[in-house]
Formats: structure tokens, sequence, C-alpha cells
């Protein structure tokens, strides 16, 4: 997930005029720490597929981690990119495509041809399928706020989804439409101290905080913690390891967000933290 560093500034300009969220609860989770699917468990199935949750749900996760974006024609889908092009073959950038022409293009890893060819899934098809057996972190890359969030209210899922926040108008949009929703963000400037990090949050009113685990210190995650705001940090990159997790469970992290599901549980579990 690629990660937007917006101006603070932008962030306090926008919740003196929206107000702040009331009451807002996260997801039921029943493990002690938090592990979010990187666009689904991609180590069998290629990412951002019905097939890579699926995978996400058979490992144990909490969270799949899904990128929304929206069609020619006012359709929900799954992609990460702005195009197709990295994970179809084919070209052109997905809010140019009519859905129908969207679902003719079929999804595959390169580097695995044994996974076969997938659908770009709908919204609707991802709430549906983890519906009662997993929680959503939703990448908000491209849509509109009214439409996600009438999907979320027809499949009955507005307490089993979590926001990520791409931009200031995006926060805005989220706490006048649906104000009990969860929002996070990746912090939007440095934070070295206890202190820095009790103004951060005194000012930005959200209720998860993201960003890559070498952003935090104890310090920072404990002030976080005081604060009732929990981090999840990402952990996600082509060389993660139990090296690195031994240091992001060493600063106390609530959630991390990974590409190694299993194996990730696996040593939560045998470091009895989950």
């Amino acid at each position: 997930m690629i990660k937007y560093r917006y101006p603070l500034f932008s962030f306090l300009l926008f919740v003196s005029v929206t107000g702040l969220a009331q009451d807002v609860l996260l997801p039921a989770c029943k493990n002690k720490m938090v592990v979010i699917c990187h666009r689904g468990d991609h180590t069998h199935a290629p990412e951002n597929t019905l097939a890579a949750y699926q995978h996400a749900i058979e490992a144990g996760a909490d969270y799949v981690e899904i990128d929304l974006r929206t069609t020619k024609d006012s359709q929900l889908v799954i992609m990460h990119n702005i195009t197709v092009d990295h994970m179809t073959g084919s070209k052109g950038r997905v809010k140019d495509f009519m859905f129908d022409s969207l679902r003719m293009i079929k999804v595959r890893e390169p580097q695995h041809p044994e996974w076969g060819l997938h659908l770009i899934p709908t919204f609707k098809e991802v709430l549906m399928l983890c519906k009662g057996k997993i929680n959503i972190y939703l990448d908000f890359k491209e849509a509109s706020v009214a439409a996600a969030f009438n999907e979320i209210v027809k499949a009955g899922m507005e307490k089993n989804v979590v926001v990520y926040i791409n931009g200031a108008h995006q926060y805005t949009e989220w706490r006048k439409i649906a104000p009990q929703m969860p929002l996070m963000i990746s912090l939007p400037t440095a934070i070295s101290t206890k202190e820095k990090m009790y103004q951060l949050l005194d000012s930005l009113q959200v209720d998860i905080l993201d960003g890559n685990y070498t952003e935090y210190n104890t310090e920072t995650v404990i002030a976080a913690k005081e604060k009732n705001v929990p981090v999840w940090a990402d952990i996600q990159s082509p060389d993660e390891s139990a090296a690195k997790w031994e240091k992001a469970v060493a600063l106390g992290l609530a959630g991390l967000q990974t590409d190694h599901p299993r194996d990730l549980i696996h040593y939560l579990i045998k470091k009895g933290i989950r």
C-alpha cells in the first residue's frame, strides 16, 4: 500500500470545519495483536482477488486490506494501482473502463502462472465473502464515500470495516456521511517524542495510526496507546522477516500489516502474543 503524507495543516483545517467523531468503536478482534493481510494473502493467489482474500480468512488473519476504485460507469471495484497494467497485462486506467469491459480482463501473477486467471472483484463481492469471517481494512483510493458506505450498510458490515484515508477531503466526507466509521491515517509528520505524539493526537481526531513500523519508537507507541489510538504499522516488504517482526513486537505495536500472514501468525503464537 502506498502511503500519502498530507501536510498537517490540511487535516487540522478539515477537522475544524467538520467537527469530531463521536463514539467510534473499532471492529471486534479476539487476538492480542491484529494481523492485516496486505492485499489479501497473495502468497498463494494474485493480490486483491477473491482467492487471496479467502486465503487470508483460512490463515486466521483479522483483516484483509483492499484497494477501492471506481469504473467509468460508477461501479466499485478492487485494484491497487491506478491502471490495470501491472496485474493483468492489459493497459488502461481503472476509471476509464466500463465495468463490463473491466470484467473481461483477468488478473494473473506472472511469477506464478499456476495460480490461474481471476476476475477483478467488486466491492460487493468482497463484502459478501468477508462477512462473518474477517474484517476489512479499506484503503480508500478513488471512490464516492456515499456509494462505498451504502454498499457497506447493505452488506451489514458497518461494524467490520476501518477506512484508511488518503487525503483531507476523504476525512471530511467520511466524518460527514458515516461519523462512526473508524478512520486511519499514516503519520503526517515525523514524531519522535511522547509530547509530540500527544500534540498530534490532540489535533488530529483519528481512530488508528498507520505508517511503517520504523517511524515509531516505544515512547510514541505508548503515547498513542494512552490516547486510545492503536498503531497498526506496515511491515510488508520484499525482505519481511522474523527479525523485523521481533523489532516491531518490541515496540508494543497493536497490529501489523504483512505480506506473510501465516508465518507471522505462527510467530506470534510461539511468542504467546496472539
